[in-house]
């Protein structure tokens, strides 16, 4: 039986059977690892609230090798990231990073860059900056360090070189109109918003937290869950949250 130890985010969880539950953690050394945390549904469980969404600990973990499934045996609370769970807004932009990152990673491939970024952005949305900021600067750091950074300088079809009047993002960067009509899919962004993605992917983390953006703020966020549902397969689930918080908002006349 193989002992495991490393700092982890809790990224998901879901309860198994009466008083168990299964949990899906970030992990520094091992990437994501998925395990069983014995009896922590219960009244005066030993984790306590330990795994609760975007916790970061020091996870410890006894792999026996007859399952995917780890038996998880401590995990200590470092940074429990309560204000991100505060308000709704927060709470959903932060569900859409953890979401990516648990759908976009495979079981124990170990990625200490990806881990740096979803602890960067926990910590800028606990320090209140904006959180859909946060999503935008998170999105387009993570497609980098995933291997999916878009090409912003010609068309990914034809070769055209940038700029062009009209262009659209498709799934390996920007596309002219011509070839984004040809092969449909490709998601229209203005130029401003092709000039602020390059913009905030050059920076430095807390110069892109600062970055003016305006408008293109929304628009850059629509076009990176774009580019994420491609790369997943299906939309995120927490987009779907995050539209319902926005439509309540606007009935009720408050900012989520």
């Amino acid at each position: 039986m193989a002992l495991g130890k490393s700092a982890a985010v809790v990224i998901g969880s879901f309860p198994l059977g009466e008083s168990d539950r299964v949990v899906t953690f970030f992990s520094r050394e091992y990437g994501k690892v998925r395990g069983v945390a014995k009896a922590s549904r219960r009244m005066r469980s030993r984790f306590g609230g330990a795994l609760e969404l975007f916790t970061l600990g020091q996870l410890m973990f006894f792999d026996t090798g007859r399952s995917e499934l780890v038996r998880i045996d401590h995990f200590d609370v470092v940074e429990p990231f309560a204000h991100v769970r505060e308000d709704l807004d927060r709470l959903g932009q932060a569900s859409w990073i953890v979401e990516c990152v648990a759908r976009l990673t495979g079981e124990r491939d170990a990625h200490a860059g990806l881990y740096g970024l979803l602890g960067r952005s926990l910590r800028a949305m606990e320090a209140a900056a904006a959180p859909m900021r946060v999503a935008v600067c998170f999105g387009v750091r993570c497609l980098d360090a995933l291997g999916h950074r878009p090409r912003l300088d010609r068309c990914v079809a034809c070769g055209r070189v940038y700029p062009f009047p009209r262009p659209a993002l498709d799934e390996g960067g920007v596309v002219c109109e011509r070839c984004a009509t040809a092969t449909g899919g490709a998601t229209p962004v203005s130029p401003a918003a092709v000039a602020a993605l390059a913009r905030l992917r050059a920076a430095r983390w807390e110069d892109a937290l600062a970055e003016p953006l305006g408008r293109t703020e929304g628009e850059l966020k629509a076009a990176l869950e774009t580019h994420m549902t491609r790369l997943i397969g299906q939309p995120t689930r927490s987009v779907k949250f995050l539209r319902e918080v926005r439509r309540l908002s606007e009935v009720t006349g408050e900012r989520p």
